[in-house]
């Protein structure tokens, strides 16, 4: 759904915009406001090891997230492990905060980081529209 209404929002503002107006405004970097952490248990990962393992990834991460570090977070349907939405600035800050989870410690799953921040297209909603242009009157 979330999808769906940003590409409605970025269409909208390519109609509402002319091309050179959309053109002409430099992009904006957009600031990293949580990191999307996708948590993979590695495929050659021994079981027996995985399921030892989760008393204490489960404690650490419900600890994550009465810190207010984990926002959000998801069980992946394929069941390969399980997805979070991090409250951190960078990469390089969900990174050390998942490096302290016992599966990372052991070397059980794979991390993969994506900086999330503001939908910045939707600055082109903002912009006052260009005036209309005149017509000359033909003397």
């Amino acid at each position: 759904m979330i999808r769906c209404l940003s590409l409605t929002l970025l269409v909208a503002a390519s109609l509402v915009l002319s091309p050179a107006r959309a053109r002409a405004q430099a992009p904006q970097p957009s600031p990293t406001t949580q990191v999307l952490v996708a948590l993979t248990v590695k495929p050659t990962a021994d079981r027996a090891a995985v399921m030892n393992t989760l008393p204490d990834e489960v404690r650490a991460t419900v600890k994550l997230y009465l810190d207010g570090k984990i926002q959000q977070w998801f069980g992946r349907s394929d069941g390969r492990g399980v997805v979070f939405i991090m409250a951190c600035s960078s990469i390089a800050e969900a990174k050390a905060l998942t490096d302290t989870l016992p599966l990372a410690k052991a070397d059980l799953a794979t991390f993969e980081f994506t900086a999330l921040g503001p939908l910045t297209p939707l600055r082109l909603l903002l912009a006052e529209p260009a005036a209309p242009a005149r017509e000359n009157p033909r003397p």
